[in-house]
């Protein structure tokens, strides 16, 4: 299968160039849509919280929104498209496989789990009948402030009807109407990672105590996936016995905090039936006297902080600081604002000085030459 230039492998623009293949399923013939081989995009999958999970980063984003924008005006009976194979990852968290993603006009496709179950026996497909273009015209103009306005004051008020679900091992993106199938588009289109946070994330479908799905974004997606990865191999190569999956899941996310070297900033910690500090920061906070997350509570952040930084305590970061702060407020230090950090440095007090290493400079000895040796070279 030919692969695409390097300079068109990012490209996310109206226009773009997908495969189209012809298969034979239950109900007749489908039109299926994949990705051309070489596209510098991954996506992953997982389900948290009772609702399904669609997790790239923001380029990732990007393309997604091209796809259901002109899913919305070219699909037409029978239409689907396919993210699958090369262009799936495990997930960012605990490693886990992730499920091919097929996104469908529910308007006017039907798609069951027979359907599923049949397109995902025949994967991946090869030799395509062609190429298509892929036309997204007028996303890039709704996306300007003041015509998204506008867009979404005339949708808003519709009925939705889309669900997201997992049938026959794949993830089902299928938007109920072509405008809902567009405004899943918007969403996706108006992430951004740029935050303190690093992640966005966009609701999908109508509200019934929960959403079906959800679009995540992280901007340290690929890095996340390679933590994961390492400390779920770390984890599978122990002699251990798992009772399940989460027990798994639970030992992989402790090994990748580990792997990242953040394990110190789990301050406060559930353990059996209360909250204790965790043990990689007890450790450090033992340096400031520190024992319990009274005694914590009793020094303050900045006063625990100043005692580490004063015992030269390895490892240690202003991270740390926003951590404490954060455990003894509830928060995660992530959420902790620009004036709560400014108060707190301000409290805190510049970096004593540290004394300049005097350092004794070395000479070579001399090496005197006996008398009558002749040295030149001869």
């Amino acid at each position: 299968m030919k692969q695409q230039r390097p300079a068109a492998a990012r490209a996310v623009t109206d226009g773009m160039k997908l495969h189209r293949h012809l298969v034979r399923l239950a109900g007749g013939v489908r039109t299926v849509i994949t990705l051309r081989p070489g596209t510098a995009v991954r996506f992953s999958t997982n389900r948290f919280h009772d609702t399904w999970h669609v997790l790239s980063d923001d380029h990732g984003a990007q393309l997604l929104a091209r796809l259901l924008w002109g899913l919305s005006y070219q699909a037409r009976p029978g239409t689907i498209v396919l993210i699958d194979g090369r262009f799936l990852t495990p997930t960012p968290f605990d490693a886990d496989p992730a499920d091919p993603i097929v996104l469908v006009p529910g308007w006017c496709t039907a798609f069951d789990d027979r359907v599923a179950r049949e397109l995902k026996s025949r994967l991946p497909l090869s030799n395509p009948e062609g190429t298509v273009r892929w036309r997204t015209f007028g996303l890039d103009r709704t996306l300007e402030p003041a015509v998204l306005e506008d867009w979404w004051d005339r949708y808003r008020h519709r009925e939705e009807k889309g669900r997201v679900s997992r049938r026959g091992g794949l993830l089902v993106l299928a938007p109920g109407s072509p405008d809902e199938s567009r405004a899943w588009a918007l969403q996706a289109a108006r992430l951004d990672t740029a935050n303190r946070f690093g992640s966005d994330y966009a609701y999908l479908g109508p509200w019934d105590r929960g959403y079906d799905g959800e679009i995540q974004v992280f901007r340290r997606f690929r890095p996340m996936v390679n933590v994961a990865a390492r400390a779920r191999a770390q984890v599978l190569s122990r002699p251990g016995v798992f009772t399940g999956p989460d027990d798994l899941r639970s030992a992989v996310w402790r090994e990748a905090e580990f792997v990242r070297g953040d394990a110190h900033l789990r301050v406060r910690e559930w353990q059996g039936s209360t909250y204790t500090l965790g043990r990689e920061a007890a450790a450090m906070l033992a340096h400031a006297d520190v024992a319990t997350l009274d005694d914590l509570a009793e020094v303050g952040s900045v006063e625990a902080y100043r005692r580490m930084r004063a015992a030269d305590v390895r490892g240690l970061s202003l991270e740390m600081l926003w951590a404490i702060e954060g455990a003894l407020t509830y928060r995660d230090r992530r959420s902790i604002g620009a004036d709560r950090r400014r108060e707190l440095l301000a409290e805190l007090g510049p970096q004593p000085a540290l004394e300049p290493i005097r350092r004794r400079r070395h000479r070579a000895p001399i090496r005197r030459v006996p008398c009558g040796y002749d040295h030149r070279p001869t």
